[in-house]
């Protein structure tokens, strides 16, 4: 496979499939509902004589819409932390206007339908995994028996069930994390605000934990996700807001967000040499310019981790720790559990579609035009009458039902 990079007057020319994100920025809002409102909003921190001593939160608006998946970003003390307070009631703001499903975020009933995973675990050490969601769940008037249906189906969802009768005082921090997480959802929430979720986890848990946040979004719900782990926000969020000094410094989708407007990518099948030695020679004349890249496409990290880690799962011995969470919790997949296996498929199989080191060059010029119908030409010629100029995301579907079995433990 072979990968190109050129200027933007090309982009009529890719396939719409080639250049959408992990997530359709267009599709995925399953209701125009705004269930967070913020105008303005300004918090001040005063000292005891009542001067200001730190302006955490200086005047920002934004909209958070049903079904959305939305980061906050931003370098430590940017107002992230204090945004979410003012979000669940915790904190005035000193001036502006929030709202939370058209009410105050002091609202009872509207905290009712919250869900918070902070970024610090706070668990009553002495109560073991069924006794904390027993616990949590009682707060929320739940009747025992459903509590001990969605605490039965959560403790495995967080992969926490051969460690289900040990005091949570000592879980690591990940298997904090991870009963953290299923007190969260004990409730059922229709926002959930995730401060750090994925700290102190391992990549199969990262990677559970997005695929859980997909799902929740595909089900209508709202999510906040707060993180200095770009890599997750870019995986799962639909928009993110970047803070710096409590002001909103950049906002928009992650397409909007990433895209690089100066160059272009288009993705091809492996060329001969002599096709190659054509294709360079053609930007070469049509640039004018011998600055020309070409190397390998690696394939993701984490990917490869995860392939290792699945050749190796049929000599896991038996783990009083944390385990892979086999699915998620009945109750919070709702209708959307079809949908969400198809997504989890479509990252798969997008993740098994990146060629491995060695297999393709890359090669990357951004320059001013090109001849795109005389590229085409000669790439085509090259392929064969069953060849796309781009890779069709089902080609490697039975791998990724391999890899997908895995990950779920199915």
């Amino acid at each position: 496979m072979i990968r190109l990079v050129w200027p933007l007057s090309l982009l009529e020319w890719i396939s719409h499939e080639e250049r959408s994100p992990k997530r359709n920025d267009n599709t995925t809002m399953n209701s125009n509902e705004t269930v967070i409102s913020a105008q303005g909003l300004t918090k001040v921190f005063k000292d005891f004589w009542g001067r200001s001593k730190a302006r955490a939160v200086d005047g920002i608006d934004f909209e958070v819409k049903r079904g959305e998946v939305f980061g906050l970003l931003g370098p430590n003390g940017s107002g992230k932390s204090t945004t979410v307070k003012m979000l669940l009631g915790l904190l005035y703001p000193t001036r502006g206007r929030i709202t939370v499903f058209d009410h105050s975020p002091r609202h009872v009933q509207t905290k009712a339908r919250i869900g918070y995973l902070p970024e610090e675990s706070y668990l009553y050490r002495y109560l073991n995994s069924d006794e904390t969601l027993d616990f949590f769940g009682s707060l929320f008037h739940i009747d025992s028996k459903e509590r001990r249906e969605r605490a039965e189906q959560l403790i495995e969802m967080v992969g926490l069930d051969n460690a289900r009768r040990r005091h949570v005082g000592e879980f690591s921090k990940g298997m904090q994390r991870r009963i953290g997480l299923a007190q969260a959802l004990i409730n059922d929430p229709d926002l959930i605000i995730l401060d750090e979720p994925t700290s102190g986890l391992d990549p199969i848990g990262c990677r559970e934990i997005k695929d859980l946040i997909l799902t929740l979004a595909e089900r209508g719900k709202t999510v906040i996700l707060s993180s200095h782990l770009l890599a997750d926000v870019e995986d799962v969020c639909d928009r993110a807001m970047i803070l710096y000094g409590g002001r909103v410094h950049a906002m928009g989708t992650m397409s909007e967000l990433l895209a690089n407007q100066d160059a272009t990518r288009i993705t091809a099948p492996t060329l001969s040499r002599e096709t190659m030695d054509k294709v360079l020679s053609l930007i070469r004349e049509d640039t004018g310019s011998d600055e020309v890249r070409v190397d390998n496409p690696t394939q993701n990290l984490e990917s490869l981790f995860l392939n290792i880690v699945e050749q190796a799962r049929q000599k896991e011995s038996e783990t009083s720790g944390a385990t892979s969470g086999h699915r998620v919790a009945e109750y919070l997949r709702g209708d959307a559990a079809g949908e969400r296996a198809d997504r989890v498929l479509d990252h798969l199989t997008r993740a098994t579609d990146e060629p491995a080191h060695g297999q393709a060059p890359e090669v990357t010029k951004p320059t001013e035009t090109m001849g795109v119908d005389k590229l085409a030409g000669l790439a085509k010629a090259e392929l064969s009458p069953q060849a796309d100029v781009a890779p069709k995301k089902g080609e490697n579907l039975d791998k990724a039902n391999e890899k997908l079995g895995g990950l779920l433990g199915d």
